[in-house]
């Protein structure tokens, strides 16, 4: 009896399986991962620069024009947060966004989204956390990460290792860097112009490139013109670094 039961059991596991195919995944012209930074070094007032800035971003009738203007007129856009080696926080999950109204229900997912700082800035993780959220519903021609950062990275794996592998997946890997005015703590010393970090060492894959923020005040400046420009079908050959200015 006890022989007969197995054999019933391995026979229907098939039919089982079958039963249950995979989900398929819904195209769309690009999957973007938008990582913010909120390490120590973004006090309250330049965090929320940041987030009005990404809200601002997805309001923009020039955004909303190029996102309808590719092959299938959608994209889908994730947001999270990113500070020590082992801390992000997804805030708004994966979006599919198709026009006016989309755009308006992600700024509105930004304007509610908590606001909380931690401590290292380890760009290296927020890479590899970035990574690992695709394929999740959807299926971009493109995949980008747009990475926002005012430090270089203190904690985690160095950060180059995080990029060779990010882009061994296909994933472009566009910076934004803002220069921060505020002195560095006292220790650090002198150290590599966060541009040419950023262009050096985070950036990287077909197209990819850097939008420069001279200081938190040019940040909502800076964000619409980069996340424009990564939405687009075929953006504009340009600079691959970009400065906006207060």
């Amino acid at each position: 009896m006890h022989r007969r039961r197995l054999l019933a059991a391995a026979l229907a596991a098939p039919a089982f399986l079958r039963a249950a195919p995979a989900r398929a995944l819904e195209p769309v012209d690009v999957e973007l991962v938008l990582a913010v930074d909120v390490s120590r070094s973004v006090d309250a007032e330049e965090m929320e620069m940041q987030f009005k800035g990404y809200a601002a971003a997805f309001r923009d009738q020039r955004m909303i024009e190029a996102l309808t203007r590719g092959p299938l007129g959608q994209i889908a856009v994730t947001l999270f947060t990113w500070s020590d080696w082992n801390i992000q926080e997804h805030l708004i999950p994966w979006m599919k966004l198709d026009g006016a109204e989309a755009c308006e229900r992600f700024a509105r997912a930004v304007d509610a989204a908590p606001r909380r700082t931690h401590l290292y800035t380890s760009i290296s993780g927020a890479i590899d956390f970035a990574a690992r959220l695709f394929g999740q519903g959807y299926e971009g021609t493109r995949r980008v990460v747009d990475i926002s950062g005012d430090g270089i990275n203190n904690s985690g794996r160095d950060v180059e290792l995080a990029r060779r592998d990010a882009l061994e997946q296909g994933i472009v890997l566009n910076g934004l860097a803002v220069l921060d005015r505020t002195p560095p703590p006292p220790g650090l010393g002198l150290q590599q112009p966060l541009d040419e970090y950023f262009r050096e060492r985070v950036i990287g894959g077909p197209g990819a490139f850097l939008m420069v923020a001279e200081g938190y005040e040019a940040f909502e400046q800076a964000v619409r013109c980069k996340i424009i420009r990564e939405i687009a079908l075929a953006p504009v050959p340009g600079p691959e670094v970009e400065r906006a200015f207060a």
